[in-house]
């Protein structure tokens, strides 16, 4: 899917730059940034993103990006088999299968719910 065809995009671009507090006592930070690029092979559909969680010691416990690119795995298939989108979850990388903007923002979400959840569980 192109970025004309992404009738969500225009709600993701206007959370670029956005730094929200979250969590039960506010300890938390999700950042997000997205920007429209030329359409590419690493990033057909012509968005840069970055969604990141951000836990109150300063680690990243949840993003979702294609800032990079990342081997999804070690063996030779991963080698030769760079993706650029993925999602970051507890320090795993994993690839992510970037739909459009409205997806990318549920599933976002619903990680950053999940690991809060995970996180209160632990106090």
């Amino acid at each position: 899917m192109n970025a004309r065809d992404d009738w969500r995009l225009d709600n993701l671009l206007d959370c670029n730059g956005a730094d929200i507090t979250v969590g039960k006592d506010g300890e938390y930070r999700v950042r997000i940034r997205a920007i429209r690029v030329p359409p590419s092979t690493e990033r057909p559909h012509g968005l840069n993103y970055e969604l990141t969680l951000i836990g109150p010691g300063g680690a990243r416990l949840v993003g979702f990006d294609n800032a990079h690119s990342f081997r999804p795995t070690q063996g030779p298939s991963g080698r030769s088999r760079a993706r650029y989108d993925h999602r970051h979850l507890r320090g795993a990388t994993r690839s992510y299968e970037y739909r459009d903007a409205a997806a990318l923002l549920e599933d976002f979400w619903e990680a950053v719910d999940t690991a809060l959840r995970n996180e209160e569980a632990w106090e």
